[in-house]
């Protein structure tokens, strides 16, 4: 089973990759990761800030692992936010039938009442080491164009709203084998 995990900036998604990692046992990309190295290895020219021409750039390498994992019946879990919206149409039903797709974002008002926690909540798998740029407006902007994005394609999103460890225990048993 392949298990794609993506959203918006913040919402918990490495987290939620290293907790199934740890129950499930399945071991995760990072898209972070993957991104990184093409930008340090100097096999693109693209930044960090780069986002939507990201989607576009590491999507069909994504794709491919996933495929990939798929053919040689390996479990997986892909966790970041370069997932394009429209991500089913570059795949066949035989490797969307052992896809479960997780999309995370937070409500405005989930934001509002919970900054300060998301901000110090940044860091616990990957250190961010330039946090300064994230302020509540830009992550309603954020979790705002997820929704909105992947609500176009009828994908379902796991909104954020209240307890963060009850998204998370519902999320990680709606995904056992």
């Amino acid at each position: 089973m392949i298990i794609i995990i993506t959203g918006a900036s913040h919402t918990g998604k490495t987290v939620l990759a290293q907790k199934m990692l740890e129950k499930y046992k399945y071991p995760y990309v990072s898209i972070d990761h993957l991104k990184m190295g093409l930008i340090r290895s100097g096999n693109s020219d693209l930044t960090p800030e780069d986002d939507d021409e990201l989607v576009g750039y590491l999507w069909p390498i994504v794709r491919e692992m996933i495929k990939t994992a798929i053919e040689n019946k390996q479990n997986l879990i892909v966790e970041g936010c370069y997932i394009p919206y429209d991500w089913r149409k570059d795949l066949d039903e035989e490797y969307l039938s052992e896809i479960r797709f997780i999309c995370l974002a937070m409500t405005d008002e989930y934001i509002d009442a919970h900054f300060d926690d998301i901000l110090n909540h940044g860091s616990d798998i990957e250190t961010r080491l330039d946090d300064s740029d994230c302020t509540a407006d830009r992550l309603k902007e954020d979790n705002r164009k997820v929704i909105e994005g992947f609500g176009r394609t009828a994908e379902q999103i796991t909104l954020i709203d209240g307890n963060y460890g009850d998204v998370v225990d519902s999320l990680m048993e709606k995904c056992k084998t």
